[in-house]
């Protein structure tokens, strides 16, 4: 019991009867709700809706009973707007949440945290039609799955910012890979929205697949029942997941839960954290691997020293004399000298023999060339003389043209009193046209 006044807690007053302890109403409630969250919470139960009503804050109140009682209910705005369906007076539905005592009306009260339909549901039969239709489509097929890039140059994750399934991944990247990038594209995981802002998160990270550099995405969620992870066994997910530019990894959920979003991601993972490590392999892989192709070019550049160095000793050993290698250049020295000397007497009396028959031949061909240009010359002499046009006119031809000295070729070129000139062998003459007659 409290005191108003400080808020110490008092004794409990006895009544008459020894032993009974009298109750404040506030502590009693307190108790049985401290009772009823021992024995109950969690809780599930199933009833039909009565008196349904959404407040403006988002909050929904209703009461569910059967044929034996009836229970209040409140349903916070963040569990509500995880619904998806519209609830309403008359339907039955299950809730999950727990038990409580509402204290200003000393009311039991069942706060939902969850809430399904009961009695059409039928999940797994819908489950297991969407997956039969979309097989026989070949949306499953193995030959169309892809294998993951061995060195990403950034990994994308699809989830929810406040899933615990991010933390995982985001952990296990860090750990494995810090050096890849992690690129989140954020979408709601559960209710009636999840599947679209699924879908809006999967198309958005396609479009900037090449801004991002993105070469593989995460699908991740934590697990629960199957009507929470309902969201990825929509039908459009799964035709977009197929879609898909990139590997997709589906890790959603547990090891034991299959949605159709593991069917047609390129890869499943059991959980979120298996996918994150089946896309990177882990940092001290990749160091071991270096340290290996390091110790082996190591070995390479060492059997290549002993190499050169024998190469190096034989060398050596071959001029360790240096005077016999002298020797045997001043030899070869020698040699080439002669042969020199020998090849240049050889080629001067060739040069002197040829200067000698240029000598006695070149009157000869000069006077020959001057012979045939002089008759090359005459030649074209008399082919000149008879293409002048003045021989032409000697032959009784006249050229004629008009007044400015243009040729006159053509009847038509001429009209009645045109004056004309006409060029003879021995002057010309001007005319006039009188009467122009075609032939």
């Amino acid at each position: 019991m409290f005191d108003a006044s400080n808020g110490h807690e008092k004794p409990p007053v006895l009544g008459r009867e020894a032993g009974v302890r009298v109750w404040p109403v506030g502590s009693l409630l307190r108790a049985i709700a401290d009772s009823l969250e021992a024995r109950f919470n969690p809780v599930a139960v199933q009833g039909e809706i009565t008196g349904f009503s959404r407040a403006a804050s988002g909050h929904c109140y209703f009461s569910l009973k059967d044929e034996q009682g009836q229970v209040r209910c409140a349903m916070f705005r963040r569990a509500a707007g995880l619904l998806d369906f519209s609830p309403h007076d008359g339907e039955l539905v299950e809730l999950r949440g727990r038990l409580g005592v509402y204290d200003p009306r000393g009311e039991l009260q069942l706060v939902v945290e969850s809430m399904r339909q009961a009695g059409q549901g039928n999940l797994f039969e819908q489950f297991l039609a969407l997956k039969a239709k979309l097989e026989a489509e070949g949306l499953f097929e193995t030959h169309r799955k892809r294998s993951l890039p061995l060195l990403p140059r950034a990994i994308g994750v699809v989830t929810s910012l406040g899933a615990a399934a991010l933390h995982d991944v985001v952990s296990t990247l860090q750990r494995r890979v810090p050096h890849i990038p992690v690129v989140i594209y954020p979408a709601s995981v559960q209710g009636g929205q999840a599947a679209g802002e699924l879908r809006e998160a999967l198309l958005k990270a396609y479009r900037r697949q090449t801004e991002d550099q993105v070469d593989v995405l995460l699908l991740v969620r934590g697990g629960g029942a199957m009507e929470d992870l309902w969201s990825f066994n929509d039908e459009q997910l799964a035709r977009t997941i197929v879609a898909s530019p990139m590997p997709v990894v589906s890790g959603v959920g547990h090891e034991t839960d299959f949605t159709i979003a593991d069917f047609c991601a390129d890869v499943r993972a059991p959980t979120p954290t298996a996918a994150a490590e089946l896309c990177a392999q882990p940092q001290s892989v990749w160091l071991a691997a270096l340290g290996l192709a390091l110790s082996r070019l190591q070995n390479g550049v060492d059997r290549q020293m002993q190499s050169h160095n024998q190469r190096l000793d034989w060398a050596a050993s071959r001029i360790s004399r240096p005077s016999h290698m002298v020797t045997r250049q001043q030899a070869r020295l020698a040699g080439l000298a002669q042969s020199l000397q020998h090849a240049m007497q050889s080629t001067l009396k060739h040069e002197r023999l040829r200067m000698q028959s240029l000598s006695t031949d070149f009157p000869r061909e000069v006077a020959g060339n001057l012979q045939r240009s002089r008759q090359q010359i005459e030649r074209a002499q008399l082919r000149l003389e008879l293409l002048d046009p003045k021989l032409v006119l000697q032959r009784g031809y006249a050229w004629l043209a008009d007044l400015q000295g243009q040729p006159i070729t053509r009847v038509k070129m001429t009209h009645v009193g045109q004056p004309l000139r006409a060029t003879l062998a021995d002057g010309e003459v001007d005319l006039t046209v009188s009467a122009p007659r075609l032939i």
